[in-house]
């Protein structure tokens, strides 16, 4: 399988937070969930792929090509959509696409006025006075009209309620109809990445923490719930992360390290992530 990303040993410094040996990859024709708190480094990840940020140590690769010698080549073939629409306030949907069929060679004005009518966003109403949610829509139906392969999308859904999200997330499982596109998710909501990702990518403080499978992901952790008198009688093998409640612990475990008399609760991708960042080591 070959990769739409792959990046090595990223690094990136400031004066207070750091990418220290960033490696991931994302297998073209899916869906990569990357996720983290706040501050983490998602954004920042994202925008060194972009080259909006200049790397200063490590290997970033797209479509196989490195991503500054390949860069406009490269940029052709990507859409993306950060947190907000970075777009001056007094332009409206048409001025939009009068500027972009000029950018992007393959760009779609029939495909771009499609979208506007689906997502009902005016044609002349200036982007001042677009809402948020029509802002986020505007903001991908741009990602989408010059056909990309590869949408990098950074917290696309933060802030829109559950219709929206719902039917942002339908546009992108139909642009995954296509075998060769791939998607790398960026954002805080897992239940989103639950309901589309095939992978998940976890960074924390500036360090990715695991990149797998979510299936895998999901299968191979269980939670255990009891005393900590109780927790004695697992495999310490099998204790990954612990915390501590009014009722006892509870305990990250290796599914596959316990024997099956114990009864473990499936966990969600943001239980992972928070026995990870507020847990301890057992």
């Amino acid at each position: 399988m070959t990769n739409a990303i792959e990046v090595e040993n990223l690094k990136k410094s400031f004066h207070q937070f750091q990418l220290k040996d960033v490696s991931f990859q994302l297998p073209t024709g899916t869906i990569m969930g990357f996720v983290g708190e706040n501050g983490a480094g998602k954004t920042t990840t994202i925008k060194c792929l972009l080259n909006l940020l200049k790397k200063e140590n490590g290997e970033i690769k797209i479509f196989g090509l490195d991503h500054t010698k390949h860069e406009t080549s490269i940029k052709q073939n990507i859409g993306v959509v950060f947190d907000d629409l970075y777009i001056p306030d007094t332009l409206h949907a048409t001025h939009i696409n009068n500027i972009l069929e000029k950018i992007y060679d393959r760009w779609d004005e029939s495909y771009y006025v499609e979208l506007l009518k689906r997502f009902k966003i005016p044609f002349k109403k200036p982007v001042k006075q677009l809402s948020r949610g029509m802002k986020m829509k505007l903001s991908i139906a741009i990602a989408l009209s010059h056909h990309p392969k590869l949408l990098i999308l950074d917290e696309p859904t933060s802030g829109l309620d559950p219709i929206v999200r719902d039917e942002i997330l339908d546009l992108f499982m139909e642009f995954m109809q296509e075998e060769e596109n791939s998607i790398l998710f960026s954002t805080h909501i897992t239940s989103d990445l639950e309901k589309i990702a095939d992978y998940i990518t976890f960074i924390h403080d500036g360090e990715i923490i695991f990149s797998k499978n979510k299936d895998e992901l999901l299968y191979d952790y269980g939670i255990w719930k009891g005393s900590m008198e109780q927790s004695m009688e697992l495999s310490e093998h099998a204790k990954v992360r612990m915390r501590k409640n009014a009722f006892g612990v509870e305990i990250l475990v290796k599914r596959n390290e316990v024997s099956s008399a114990f009864s473990l609760d499936k966990p969600s991708i943001e239980e992972i992530m928070l026995f990870f960042v507020k847990g301890v080591r057992p």
